[in-house]
């Protein structure tokens, strides 16, 4: 599609959500109080600014048009977790109608924050294993949203890609957080795939961009032929140099998200982050419309995509096979 064909859609849709504000809204702004919306992030405002536009986007298409009928409030922890609560706690003192967080830890501290006032999460691996929510059907509570959880079988996709995509390995490294309690149970998955795949796997764990130098050293001593990094919002936070990393290590290595190999990665696949984020914009315009985040069931990916970056795939002296190039969603050149 044309760049004018785009602005002209945006333009359009302004317009039409302008004519279709919900009721509520309209009822606000006549008692002369604008929705306001908290926006909790563990990442810096710079970082992903896609998947940002892509929630805007989704608002927008709903009839909430920030500065004209929404605002929205803005708090980034700046890749530090412990600033979570104290930002948090902010956003509950402005008194805002509802709390958006991306990620586990970002929606954790603004359910510790607050009881009562909605929070819609995007993109939470596990929120019934971590407590969150009560289950996927009936949240309960003040938190609902849409999971980022895919099942345990895309990691186990993710490393049969990454044997499609490199047949000969044999050794392969897992990079995993200790502190995201989803990678215990997708490491047992990866396991039972590696099996199947006649591939030996090398576990290693880093809590932070300090460790990532270890890791990597212990990858090249151990002799391992490839890369499986698990997600997560730390390393997606700093995807470029574990890209970086992986390319100096002369290690082709799988993501769960596109952004990892927009940035330098060999090659992604998982649940659509952008598509998430849209998403999740339903959920804002149902709650303040009304509904009560207990009543809202949670929605979980639909949308998966294969991303492959051809550059990196030369860097590495790797031939990608046509016929997984043929599937891809996207490849990068």
């Amino acid at each position: 599609m044309r760049i004018d064909q785009l602005r002209r859609r945006e333009f359009i849709t302004l317009l039409g959500g302008a004519a279709t504000w919900p009721l509520a809204a309209r009822a606000q702004q006549q008692a002369g109080k604008v929705p306001r919306i908290g926006f909790l992030s563990l990442t810096s405002a710079s970082d992903r600014p896609p998947l940002l536009d892509a929630f805007r986007q989704g608002l927008r298409e709903l009839g909430w048009v920030e500065g004209q009928n929404i605002v929205i409030d803005y708090r980034y922890a700046e890749d530090r977790v412990g600033r979570l609560p104290d930002l948090a706690a902010e956003l509950v003192r402005l008194k805002v109608d509802l709390i958006a967080s991306f990620g586990t830890q970002g929606v954790t501290a603004a359910r510790d924050a607050t009881e009562t006032i909605p929070i819609v999460m995007i993109a939470v691996r596990d929120p019934v294993g971590t407590g969150l929510i009560a289950s996927l059907a009936r949240p309960g509570g003040n938190v609902t949203g849409v999971s980022g959880y895919a099942g345990l079988e895309t990691v186990a996709k993710q490393l049969e890609l990454l044997k499609e995509t490199v047949p000969k390995i044999r050794r392969v490294a897992t990079l995993s957080n200790p502190a995201n309690a989803y990678h215990q149970l997708a490491i047992r998955e990866v396991h039972v795939a590696a099996r199947s795949l006649g591939v030996q796997l090398q576990l290693l764990e880093a809590r932070g961009p300090n460790e990532f130098d270890g890791a990597f050293a212990a990858m090249v001593k151990e002799r391992v032929e490839a890369l499986l990094v698990l997600s997560d919002i730390i390393f997606s936070n700093h995807r470029t140099r574990l890209a970086d990393l992986a390319t100096r290590s002369r290690l082709p290595a799988v993501y769960g998200n596109r952004e990892s190999v927009e940035d330098g990665g060999l090659i992604s696949y998982g649940p659509s982050f952008l598509d998430l984020h849209r998403r999740a914009a339903t959920y804002v315009d149902k709650i303040l419309k009304g509904a009560k985040p207990a009543d809202l069931p949670v929605e979980q990916p639909t949308k998966f995509e294969l991303v492959i970056n051809l550059k990196t795939a030369k860097a590495l002296g790797i031939e990608v096979p046509p016929m997984l190039l043929g599937r891809a969603d996207e490849v990068i050149e």
